[in-house]
């Protein structure tokens, strides 16, 4: 006899919020997730303009995240094309897959800007959701707008009958997107856990046509902030649950399937744990390094623009040598002068010659392989 086809998992309707949470096994892991937070907060207060310095870190943020949906873009390329050097004609999946991670890395920051003046709610992410979908695949797939038709998740192309996972009925999802709202602004015995579980409820609605996994995943940076638990939405889990794709998957898919609850938050507070101990070494590598090219750069150039030149090219770790002399603020002349010795001295690497009217594209490799977490340049 043939194997029984495996059936889909549907939505765990009328079990949100979880009634039961096995806090015994959750409780050991609190103090590390929060301490570890904690400690990664106090070193992001110590980064000077933190969101110029650590922007390679948000670019590779908006990278895995991508990535987990199927993109192939890498940092390199996604900066590559901002500096003007982006995929042939030919290449327009790449194309489509930079744009998503430069839509995901914009819809970040104006949704932060955005939590100034509105609570984290359905008109703040249906907002951030058209930002991350302008002008990509999904663009015609109502971006914005909760969905009005039932949606599936599974291998690309599937029926449902053959899908993984099956959210709430597009007639229940008001009603279970109000039950959400409700439950993330409550008041609960710990942040963290609750954060856990607002992420996995939103990625089990699957309120919109596309894009969900990637703003799922926003709003945990967002909820920190909000929150206050972190000073600035700069937090980046997606490393950990790239890295960990298939167990990611597999706990959301128990909630439903199981009323794992539990396991779930156990999951989501060692990835906490992990992943704040990576951002912590990367944050201070870059601060380390600001503060050892700072002192170079003045000894090499002996100029004035020292902070302008360094918050230019951490914040731009590849980019057009027209670009420096147009947009760093500093004489033109001293610009150019300023290029060469960083140039001759090894500080930057020539990606691009210039050629005729074509400037030449340059990168700054010690930032990147930080960010990246290993020598990639």
């Amino acid at each position: 006899m043939g194997r029984a086809k495996k059936q889909p998992v549907h939505y765990h309707s009328g079990q949100f919020p979880p009634k039961q949470i096995d806090w015994s096994r959750l409780i050991p892991l609190l103090g590390p997730a929060n301490a570890s937070l904690a400690r990664y907060d106090g070193v992001l207060e110590s980064v000077p303009n933190a969101q110029v310095l650590l922007g390679p870190l948000t670019t590779q943020e908006a990278v895995l995240s991508s990535r987990i949906e199927g993109t192939q873009a890498t940092m390199g390329e996604v900066l590559e094309y901002e500096a003007g050097v982006g995929p042939d004609e030919s290449q327009t999946e790449k194309a489509a897959d930079i744009q998503e991670v430069l839509n995901y890395r914009r819809a970040i920051w104006l949704a932060k800007d955005s939590l100034e003046k509105l609570p984290l709610a359905s008109r703040l992410i249906k907002t951030t959701h058209a930002t991350l979908m302008e002008g990509v695949r999904g663009q015609d797939r109502a971006p914005g707008e909760y969905r009005k038709t039932q949606n599936w998740i599974g291998p690309k192309g599937c029926p449902e009958s053959e899908s993984q996972f099956v959210p709430i009925s597009a007639a229940d999802l008001a009603d279970g997107i109000s039950t959400w709202e409700k439950y993330l602004h409550s008041k609960q015995p710990d942040a963290l856990v609750q954060l856990a579980i607002v992420h996995a409820e939103f990625e089990a609605l699957h309120p919109f046509l596309d894009g969900n996994g990637r703003l799922g995943r926003m709003l945990i940076p967002l909820f920190l902030f909000d929150r206050k638990i972190l000073g600035t939405p700069t937090f980046y889990l997606s490393a950990y649950l790239e890295a960990k794709r298939e167990e990611y998957c597999e706990r959301l898919l128990v909630i439903s399937r199981d009323g794992d609850w539990t396991g779930w938050c156990e999951f989501f507070l060692r990835a906490l744990i992990a992943q704040a101990d990576s951002n912590i070494r990367k944050a201070r590598d870059i601060l380390h390094l600001y503060e050892a090219k700072k002192r170079w750069v003045v000894e090499q150039t002996h100029s004035q623009y020292a902070i302008r030149v360094l918050d230019f090219i951490f914040d731009r770790p590849i980019f057009r040598s027209s670009d420096f002399v147009s947009r760093s603020r500093i004489p033109q002349g001293a610009a150019k002068r300023i290029l060469r010795v960083l140039r001759d001295n090894g500080l930057l690497r020539v990606f691009r010659e210039a050629s005729g009217r074509r400037p030449a594209i340059l990168a700054f490799p010690e930032i990147l392989n930080i960010a990246e977490g290993e020598e990639v340049f």
